[in-house]
């Protein structure tokens, strides 16, 4: 039997091993779309959310080279949220080889055990708004940059470790092309709605500098709220929101993407898109340089494919019908930029939300995700 070796992630070399490990494994696989290196070691190092969580990095090697990695998380804000002991594993990846994956997740559980935690699910990132959902259906599309890949044998090795369904998310998939102007029922209800509650949309084209932190405090509001009864869903904190805010304001572009604000001037809906980054990640190999920058910015330019990032309402306005409003200003964009296809981000497979595409759009499953648990 061939040896296989698990050692904990210590130097700056180790580390560069450890991110660049997927892009390896993947190299020959036509759907899996990677992350920028330096994204990689930046979420790696920097996050804000290492102010808190607690975390541990595995290399395996097998006949002395490197054939999976693994990290384990503990999250207090989300234990203490949830009133739990649970861990969380994620970046886990490894050859087609059971022992590889059984070792790495050995290893996290007995690390896991050792912090007091009774239990372990995933895969995930540290919080919410990292990848997640190891994928069950869709191997042989390409999924969003912020989505993970995976190969089929991922889903057996869980199973055979013991590992059940904790819970499942869905991407939707929608040919706009045989979309000829917005379904007239949602935007005489999304007309309708403006009116009744007297709404606007915010110009994401004029916002200052000065005014991104208070923006923020309402987008935390908003944001926090609208998903606090997802399962597995952990508020952000003010660095993190902080962070996100001037991501969407200096990266997305404003005609795909709608925040709704109320009479009182506060954040009702939100909805937020990008260019699909996929195939320029494709090129980019990885690298910003020497032509990654390039790729990257002809897909921003280009409107073919577009990843719906994510969409919400806060708190008083849930279940108002707001959905409309801001599917009507989007898929209204997607037509006037010509847009092909739009795909979905994960959602909970018991998200009612989702109806909106169901009675608006001829729609598709793209791809379904899973997070699994097992007790430690």
């Amino acid at each position: 039997m061939s040896a296989i070796e698990i050692r904990e992630v210590s130097t700056a070399s180790e580390l560069k091993i450890f991110y660049q490990l997927q892009n390896k494994l993947y190299k020959d696989c036509p759907q899996y779309v990677p992350s920028l290196d330096i994204d990689q070691k930046k979420m790696l190092t920097q996050d804000a959310a290492l102010e808190y969580c607690k975390v541990c990095k595995w290399l395996a090697y097998k006949d002395g080279k490197p054939a999976g990695r693994i990290m384990a998380m503990i999250n207090p804000r989300f234990n203490e949220l949830y009133r739990m002991q649970k861990g969380r594993f994620g970046w886990y990846d490894f050859i087609e080889d059971f022992n590889v994956a059984k070792a790495l997740m050995d290893t996290a559980r007995k690390w896991l055990q050792e912090q007091g935690m009774t239990q372990v699910h995933g895969p995930l990132s540290y919080n919410t708004a990292g990848k997640q959902g190891m994928l069950l259906e869709g191997f042989d599309k390409v999924p969003p940059f912020n989505c993970l890949y995976n190969y089929p044998y991922y889903v057996d090795y869980m199973q055979r470790m013991g590992f059940e369904k904790e819970e499942d998310w869905v991407q939707y998939y929608m040919d706009v092309r045989e979309l000829d102007k917005v379904p007239e029922r949602l935007s005489r209800l999304g007309r309708l709605l403006m009116e009744k509650y007297d709404l606007h949309f915010l110009d994401l084209r004029n916002i200052k500098d000065s005014e991104l932190p208070e923006l923020a405090r309402k987008f935390a509001h908003a944001y926090n709220g609208a998903f606090s009864s997802v399962p597995n869903f952990i508020p952000f904190t003010e660095e993190e929101v902080g962070k996100l805010v001037k991501s969407f304001v200096t990266l997305l572009p404003p005609d795909i993407n709608c925040i709704i604000m109320d009479k009182d001037n506060d954040i009702a809906y939100f909805g937020f898109s990008l260019p699909s980054m996929s195939r320029a990640l494709q090129k980019a190999g990885g690298n910003m340089f020497p032509l990654g920058w390039y790729h990257l910015l002809k897909a921003y330019r280009n409107y073919e494919t577009i990843d719906m990032l994510l969409v919400g309402a806060s708190p008083k306005w849930e279940g108002k019908g707001l959905s409309a409003i801001c599917h009507t200003k989007l898929c209204q964009a997607y037509i006037n930029k010509r847009t092909k296809y739009a795909i979905c981000n994960p959602q909970i497979e018991t998200n009612n939300a989702i109806k909106v595409w169901e009675e608006s759009y001829n729609y598709r499953v793209y791809m379904r995700r899973r997070c699994w648990r097992t007790d430690l």
